[in-house]
């Protein structure tokens, strides 16, 4: 088990990474630091690793702080996004080399069957007389993952493993990365700014926003459940539609709509929001096409074509909305069209951003 309790970093130059941040990760299980640039999540890893030293708080494994234990003791295996493999050596002395150097070192026969295992595991065992140069991208990073578990370390920690490599090499090596540390049952965390990399591979996703957690959780919630705007806008591709209304004597007004808050069909909804300014998120496939009780017709600006869907592009007042649509519904660049929204999917924010429905 990690816990991470009240943790700070500020740099140097007076720059706050990380704001008293806390989390738990259960042993093994695959957890996502997710956010944008800049966010603190590359920070959290070194820190973790011992890489880098925090203003303030605490890391415990399983316990026992580990914030004055040298990186070297931490058991950590670490994955970079550049893989750092020593270019002189075969795929196998690569895979061998952490067994081979320091206090705990082993024979070299030993440390050669070792390395064997866990190449079978990660499918490299053919790769084994080749030198990093001659192997892709998707090889070397293989190679750098096998490097790390090799060490049959604690915590498995991957920064942006992925990230040079092409798409569907992605998506390839993802799902291999999941399958190997679930089958070694090693705790694993992994940073990725990709919200579809974190959805798929991950049990927890925790994200972050300017060092600090809008959210942990498991991944489906942050879809499902937002804590709050900027997690709503975040996770979700299209982009969730956010429309400025006010709250008043029981109506949801926009200038384009009115909605009776008894369509909510939530009894908690009318006490637990009071008049005022709100924002109003609805995601786009719950912007439905109607052919009776419309809330809204408008004039479709553009329509995207996207395998078996069609993206419908328009404006309400002041703002871009979207509604994805099956592609049988055959709907073109500009129609009138009528909408309504499926409301017991929508969404409420108070002017802080903070979810209040």
């Amino acid at each position: 088990m990690i816990e991470v309790v009240g943790l700070k970093k500020v740099f140097d130059n007076k720059f706050e990474a990380l704001k008293a941040v806390d989390f738990t990760i259960e042993k093994g299980d695959l957890v996502c630091l997710l956010g944008p640039s800049g966010c603190g999540k590359s920070t959290i890893l070194n820190l973790i690793a011992g890489l880098l030293h925090p203003t303030g708080g605490d890391i415990r494994f399983n316990g026992s702080s580990v914030v004055k234990t040298e990186p070297k003791d931490r058991n950590i295996g670490f994955v970079f996004q550049n893989y750092a493999l020593y270019p002189h050596m075969t795929v196998l002395e690569n895979v061998m080399f952490p067994l081979t150097v320091g206090e705990k070192k082993i024979k070299k026969a030993e440390a050669k069957q070792i390395a064997e295992t866990y190449m079978r595991l990660t499918n490299i065992e053919e790769l084994s007389q080749k030198k990093p140069g001659t192997l892709s991208g998707g090889q070397q990073q293989r190679v750098a993952i096998t490097r790390a578990l090799v060490q049959n370390p604690e915590v498995l920690l991957l920064d942006e493993p992925l990230s040079n490599l092409d798409a569907r090499l992605r998506l390839k090596i993802r799902e291999e990365i999941r399958r190997l540390v679930k089958e070694v049952g090693i705790t694993t965390i992994f940073v990725t700014h990709d919200q579809e990399e974190a959805l798929s591979i991950s049990d927890k996703i925790i994200l972050m926003n300017e060092g600090v957690i809008q959210q942990n959780d498991d991944p489906q919630n942050l879809y499902l459940e937002p804590n709050n705007q900027f997690v709503a806008k975040f996770i979700g591709n299209p982009i969730i539609n956010m429309l400025p209304v006010t709250i008043k004597e029981g109506q949801m007004t926009h200038p384009v709509f009115t909605i009776p808050l008894d369509r909510f069909t939530d009894i908690r909804f009318k006490k637990l929001v009071p008049d005022g300014q709100y924002t109003l998120g609805i995601r786009p496939e719950d912007v439905l096409t109607t052919t009776q009780d419309a809330l809204f017709t408008t004039q479709i600006k553009s329509v995207e074509l996207i395998g078996r869907e069609r993206i419908l592009n328009f404006d309400l007042a002041d703002k871009h909305v979207k509604s994805i649509v099956t592609i049988e519904e055959i709907i073109e660049e500009g129609a009138e069209v009528a909408f309504d929204f499926q409301y017991k999917k929508a969404f409420i924010f108070d002017d802080k951003g903070e979810r209040v429905y």
